[in-house]
């Protein structure tokens, strides 16, 4: 449960609405904290960890160095709230972003798991902001009868925008777990104008992009320097996606020579992986213990289907050996052998 909470409300500036700032924290009763501590740290499912940067000293992010105040002095908490606030107002500069409510909360004692991959409690301040309303229907009794009337607010089954900043690593920019539900059209107003974050480099981190930057050889470059068919890159990506869904560490010289095999191909996918990571400016580890939760985000995006016109789709799952390609005066066509019908 967490210990103290503020809440500003933040407009547009380029839509001409105020920024409001609270000049006292929020006491609830314990009902009530319990009430909106599980809906604040429940928007946190992924493993995916950030940390914030700069472009010149960490100290000149200016939520960085507000929560290291509050960390240090928990007695700056108020002052520092209205800090972030005023920063996060100045960081509309989307006339698409929405106004809403900006939470900040400290928690004691949350725990969380490091980049050796233990469990660790620590404090951890929380920063959240409310935008979307809904509707509701509120009832109330009225002589013998009912009274209906509509009414808006907050609902509590998703966060539009969180950030979760471990008392952790402060060196390298604290450990944060960040997400935005409501990105508006601008995709950079959450992450890049206001928080200054960029994703840790840990083995969820190397897990998403090995496989990103797979996938993008397999269908971009592979075609354009070998001969294959759409029924071979999809069993390349079936035989990676396996790789990773029956492996607990990836090792670079492994997985190259199971999967990609041929040595031709092998010596273009580093050299696509090389200019892949000069060009994003990150460095991929060639052996990590792979996370699950990655791979598993990334899978879905790992659909090997063959469109054939509009008429076919075919869905590969494994063994490219009962899987036939040719033409005859028909036309082209693909034959498939299988042992039962289900």
């Amino acid at each position: 449960m967490f210990s103290k909470i503020t809440v500003h409300r933040v407009g547009n500036k380029i839509n001409g609405e105020s920024l409001t700032l609270s000049q006292e924290e929020l006491q609830l009763e314990d009902e009530m904290k319990e009430l909106l501590g599980n809906y604040f740290i429940n928007a946190f499912k992924s493993e995916e960890q950030f940390q914030f940067y700069s472009d010149s000293y960490l100290v000149n992010n200016p939520v960085y160095s507000a929560v290291s105040e509050i960390f240090e002095d928990k007695s700056k908490f108020q002052w520092e709230s209205e800090n972030i606030a005023k920063h996060l107002y100045e960081a509309a500069e989307n006339p698409r972003v929405q106004a809403g409510e900006m939470f900040l909360v400290y928690f004691e004692g949350e725990v969380f798991e490091s980049a050796d991959g233990k469990s660790e409690k620590t404090d951890s301040i929380g920063i959240f902001k409310t935008e979307k309303r809904e509707g509701f229907l509120k009832i109330n009794p009225q002589d013998e009868s009912f009274e209906i009337e509509r009414d808006f607010g907050i609902s509590l089954s998703k966060i539009d925008k969180a950030a979760l900043i471990y008392n952790s690593e402060k060196e390298s920019g604290y450990v944060l777990s960040v997400i935005d539900n409501n990105k508006n059209g601008d995709i950079y107003y959450w992450f890049e104008d206001f928080l200054k974050v960029k994703q840790r480099d840990n083995e969820y981190f190397y897990t998403q992009e090995t496989l990103s930057v797979y996938k993008d050889f397999i269908t971009q470059k592979l075609p354009e320097e070998f001969e294959v068919s759409k029924a071979d890159q999809a069993d390349f990506l079936n035989k990676s996606i396996n790789f990773f869904k029956d492996k607990e560490e990836f090792k670079y010289d492994d997985f190259v020579k199971e999967v990609l095999v041929d040595d031709s191909v092998i010596e273009s996918f580093s050299n696509f992986k090389s200019d892949y990571e000069q060009d994003m400016q990150i460095a991929i580890a060639e052996d990590f213990p792979i996370n699950n939760q990655a791979v598993k985000k990334q899978q879905r995006h790992f659909k090997s289907i063959i469109k054939l016109d509009k008429n076919f789709h075919i869905y590969i799952h494994g063994d490219r050996d009962k899987l036939e390609t040719g033409q005859d005066d028909k036309g082209k066509y693909y034959r498939l052998y299988f042992d039962e019908e289900k």
